[in-house]
């Protein structure tokens, strides 16, 4: 039997807008009932256009937001948001935001952002902090001499990189990956992909990421959920939901991704790494 990782059963996520005085507004169901189970170690796809729902399934995911219903299950574990998640399930999820400079502190040195989750959340002593954020700086292809700059000093792509080593300072089970290569150009795109793939082998890790670039996602899914105004219209593996997809949306998505085959993404990526 498969190791499942994560389960999400019939989530809702319901928001009420205009409500005033004299009026009781409406309700936008910005979920409707999402399922799906992802195997460890395994990368599931989300992809849609914006206003779809993504971004709130992944605030769920990430247990920064509640549902309206429904029922997450991470590592086994049910997750009951309305009496307090504990620090040791929020432990083993973290996420990865489309703009890494937006998400690192400025005014921290890179030291202190990667210590900070420590600090916080273990009894690790200073000195046994700051080995691990250097370990975890050359995880990541970044070198020691990168502890005391600060997140300016560095390029998208170096950001990106201190980002996902911050990500994984304590040690998650799952990563919630929010269009974590679209700010950047190909070439470092193909960097950061071949990075999560080694981090995933390294750490057996899960990750749900979030894309509108099929090619990418052709690349790194090994499942593929399509959402279209808060549901799921297509859910599969990758060659399955590419070789055949059923929903008109879906089609309409793949007719506008031309260069969708794999071997030609691969060879691309490879080449533009190389670059």
């Amino acid at each position: 039997m498969a190791d499942t990782a994560l389960q999400a059963h019939n989530i809702t996520r319901d928001y009420q807008v205009g409500a005033g005085l004299f009026s009781k507004g409406k309700t936008i169901n910005a979920l409707k009932g999402i399922s799906f189970d992802l195997e460890r170690g395994k990368t599931m796809a989300i992809v849609g256009e914006s206003g779809c729902g993504k971004s709130t399934l992944a605030r769920i995911l990430t247990l920064i937001d509640a549902p309206t219903s429904g029922e997450i299950e991470i590592d086994g574990q049910p997750v009951d948001m309305t009496h307090g998640v504990s620090r040791e399930l929020r432990r083993k999820v973290q996420i990865i935001f489309q703009n890494p400079y937006g998400s690192l502190n400025p005014r921290q040195k890179i030291g202190n952002v990667l210590t900070e989750p420590l600090l916080l959340n273990t009894d690790m002593s200073a000195d046994e902090r700051r080995d691990l954020a250097m370990q975890m700086l050359e995880k990541v292809g970044m070198e020691p001499l990168h502890y005391n700059r600060y997140p300016h000093m560095f390029s998208g792509g170096q950001r990106q990189r201190i980002a996902i080593a911050r990500a994984l300072m304590l040690r998650p089970s799952l990563l919630v990956l929010d269009e974590p290569v679209s700010a950047l150009d190909l070439s470092v795109q193909a960097q950061i992909l071949n990075l999560l793939a080694d981090l995933q082998d390294e750490f057996n890790l899960t990750y749900v990421f979030i894309s509108h670039d099929l090619s990418v996602v052709k690349y790194i899914a090994d499942q593929v959920m399509v959402m279209y105004f808060g549901e799921v219209v297509e859910y599969g593996t990758r060659d399955e939901v590419f070789a055949n997809p059923q929903h008109e949306y879906t089609k309409t998505l793949f007719a506008a991704t031309p260069n969708a085959d794999i071997a030609s993404i691969k060879a691309r990526l490879a080449k533009k790494s190389a670059a």
